[in-house]
């Protein structure tokens, strides 16, 4: 068995030992405990693309964890390295992920073994669309069944060519553009959508350091300004991530990637050095002040207050637990850290903000994207010119009371009416506080409950398991 099929049980084996761990606090009847754990169905198949004259034969994966709730939800991996054990943890982590913040979905996950980075732009359509007709032939796609999304190797392009083929089998069905998130907004995607996920780290991560309780036992400050952040992955996630964290204030003192690391505990523009990599194709040799690394897991051992993995699972292991400096992990990738890992920073005294939560801003704002496919209606289209009419009245209004004049920048940022963007950044920010407010209830309210993860476990199986019992079992 190859290194990654081993990594890929582990990591299945580590969301079951976290789900073991919380399910264990619960009084849920054991029967809906087992339900919870389980994958209720693993599609495989192999299927035939010509590829440059020959036919090469591509193995595809898509796994529905749980149909408590409709459509199942999980993005789409492109990797040489997929196997049934990773996409089944990572369907496992999207139910108790969209249960923990409140959306109205199953969790699932779906792969090809493919190199996206080798493969060309028609072999990479070819492959898609024989994918996505797979599915649809299995009824294993659609609003109302379940809807992929971007992941590793993948992103709004190959959710273009998904839903192109979606709605080529179902023509006239005016919900079809629900078949699949993440696409691009022409092609019925939603504002927000590509940073949701480096956004919905933000918002958890602030909400983290303004929790004094949780700050007072790791010695820190309130406030995000100041905090050193060492971040893992320059991607999509890890990129937003760092921005939003270095706009409020924070430093980014180390960038990993796969080509190496670069640490200054000065701090390093985010901005610029995704700048310098796109053209040198290296983060390396950013700036002299800027020390180089060529294994860039040497740096997740480096002085800093947040460490924030944002690549893939398994980066935070046994072999390095120990000695690792951050105060708080900070997981925006999936199954960054492995049980044993965990076992050894929780009894540190590290500050775990998990996976399940952290990086939920990316279904939540899918979910967004599918309620405005499903209405046919642009967030804000009905409402922005009404509210700013109100509030030119108000502003108006007290102009004429007081006597006094607004200037024309001010006027303008009052009487700005919320658009589409605007709206999902507020549902975004929302539901990363609520869902947070309620991981810390858990801690407070179940005895036994001390860490963030089993929390945040704990209150997604409570939610499910309600679900079920609810639903019944038929016949």
């Amino acid at each position: 068995m190859s290194n990654h099929l081993v990594k890929g049980k582990d990591f299945y084996e580590s969301v079951l030992h976290f789900y073991d761990h919380a399910a264990s606090f619960s009084k849920l009847d054991p029967g809906i405990i087992s339900q919870i754990r389980t994958c209720n169905s693993i599609y495989k198949v192999n299927f035939p693309v010509e590829v440059d004259g020959h036919v090469q034969v591509f193995e595809g994966i898509r796994v529905q964890h749980s149909h408590h709730k409709l459509p199942s939800k999980g993005g789409i991996r492109y990797s040489i390295h997929v196997d049934e054990e990773e996409v089944m943890a990572l369907a496992t982590l999207m139910t108790f992920k969209c249960a923990l913040v409140d959306v109205p979905f199953g969790g699932a996950k779906g792969g090809v073994k493919i190199n996206p980075r080798t493969s060309s732009v028609q072999t990479l359509e070819r492959v898609t669309r024989r994918y996505a007709s797979e599915l649809i032939k299995k009824n294993l796609i659609g609003p109302g069944m379940d809807v992929p999304a971007p992941d590793y190797g993948t992103s709004s392009r190959e959710m273009a060519w998904i839903a192109d083929t979606y709605l080529t089998f179902k023509y006239g069905d005016t919900s079809a553009l629900g078949c699949v998130t993440g696409k691009p907004v022409g092609q019925g995607g939603i504002r927000g959508r590509t940073e949701a996920t480096g956004l919905g780290i933000f918002y958890g991560l602030r909400e983290l350091l303004e929790d004094e309780p949780l700050l007072k036992k790791l010695g820190m400050t309130s406030g995000m300004a100041g905090k050193r952040i060492i971040v893992q992955g320059l991607g999509n996630v890890g990129y937003h991530a760092a921005h939003f964290c270095q706009r409020e204030g924070a430093l980014i003192v180390g960038i990993a990637e796969r080509e190496g690391g670069l640490y200054n505990p000065a701090g390093l523009d985010v901005e610029e050095v995704f700048k310098h990599r796109s053209v040198t194709g290296s983060i390396l040799d950013f700036h002299p002040d800027a020390k180089n690394f060529e294994d860039s897991l040497q740096l997740l051992e480096y002085e800093c207050d947040v460490l924030l993995p944002a690549a893939l699972e398994n980066q935070i292991h046994e072999g390095n637990a120990k000695n690792i400096k951050a105060k708080i992990i900070a997981e925006g990738a999936n199954g960054p850290t492995t049980q044993e890992a965990e076992k050894i920073l929780l009894e540190r005294g590290v500050v775990i903000l998990p996976d399940l939560y952290l990086n939920a801003g990316g279904v939540t704002v899918s979910y967004f994207e599918w309620l405005k496919n499903l209405s046919n209606v642009r967030f804000g289209r009905m409402g922005k010119r009404a509210e700013e009419a109100s509030l030119k009245r108000l502003v108006m209004t007290i102009e004429q009371t007081t006597g006094k004049t607004v200037s024309e920048r001010e006027r303008a940022l009052i009487i700005h009416g919320a658009d589409e963007i605007d709206l999902v950044h507020s549902g975004l920010e929302d539901t990363m506080i609520t869902a947070y407010r309620e991981i810390r209830a858990v801690m407070d309210e179940v005895p036994g409950i001390t860490d963030l993860r089993t929390a945040a476990f704990y209150a997604a199986i409570e939610k499910i398991g309600v679900s079920y019992q609810a639903l019944g079992i038929f016949p």
